[in-house]
């Protein structure tokens, strides 16, 4: 084959080449990593409430608080698995913590991973090794199930490989079950694989490999009327407790739970009705 004819064809392949990505933009506080192309997308205005509206997770948000804090500083951090109660502001706690953290440290970034764009969570954090920034990467509603193997990819942010997890990267993951993994699957395997101790220790040990556990747990009916409550006076929107009560408690009849989730829904129909914006 020609030269001319090997170049034609080098010229081709080039043209249908999707161009490299820009070099991010590390001005923005906070990003969506998204793959194929691999790009962090800037969010302009994050979707999360005031630190001091989250109720009755004071633990857990002292906790994590510190935690941030100390990765903000340049100190050592650990990665932190949220786990428990659906709705029951897991994934707000990370969101609030973080715009409480950079108004001092500006310098602190947080990144939210989709679940399925794990396979490509080592270039990621290529992007992200060396920075002058500090960057939290976020993962919500994390689970895997039956022959998913995509948890394989979280332990480069957890362990890092031979290279290590950077330095400035520190990793916060949401989840529904302790062990990421459904319970009927882990015994299931515990009783049916000839090793049963061995067959579901890789997928088990990944939350292991989270230095703090955090457990979220389903509220009382006090914790519930005040978040309400807590929305109410911060957002101007006026009610007697009597009427508050009343109204709160039916919502939640209705609803057949109580949780954070569901006082910000009974709230964001209060405030509708009352006429009142959440700007």
């Amino acid at each position: 084959m020609s030269d001319d004819v090997l170049q034609r064809i080098a010229d081709a392949l080039e043209r249908l080449a999707p161009a490299p990505a820009p070099a991010p933009d590390f001005s923005a506080a906070a990003f969506v990593w998204h793959a194929d192309p691999d790009r962090l997308e800037p969010v302009e205005a994050v979707n999360r409430v005031d630190l001091s509206l989250l109720v009755g997770i004071n633990r857990s948000r002292d906790t994590l608080l510190e935690n941030t804090r100390q990765f903000a500083r340049g100190l050592p951090a650990n990665n932190a698995l949220l786990w428990g109660a659906r709705g029951m502001g897991k994934s707000s706690l990370v969101k609030a913590i973080h715009g409480a953290v950079h108004a001092d440290h500006p310098d602190l970034k947080i990144v939210e991973v989709q679940r399925e764009d794990l396979p490509s969570i080592g270039r990621c954090l290529a992007l992200l090794r060396g920075r002058p920034e500090r960057f939290i990467l976020f993962c919500d509603d994390l689970s895997f199930g039956h022959d998913d193997a995509h948890y394989k990819s979280l332990k480069a942010v957890l362990d890092g490989g031979i290279e290590g997890r950077p330095e400035n990267v520190v990793l916060y993951a949401t989840s529904n079950r302790r062990h990421l993994m459904p319970r009927d699957m882990i015994e299931n395997e515990r009783s049916t694989a000839i090793t049963p101790s061995e067959a579901v220790e890789e997928k088990v040990s990944l939350s292991d490999r989270f230095g703090l556990w955090l457990g979220f747990h389903p509220c009382d009916q006090d914790e519930y009327l005040a978040m309400i409550r807590g929305y109410c006076d911060a957002y101007g929107v006026s009610i007697d407790d009597e009427t508050l009560r009343a109204e709160a408690v039916e919502w939640q009849a209705t609803r057949g739970s109580r949780s954070g989730r569901v006082a910000w829904q009974f709230f964001v129909d209060l405030a509708g009705r009352k006429g009142v914006p959440l700007r």
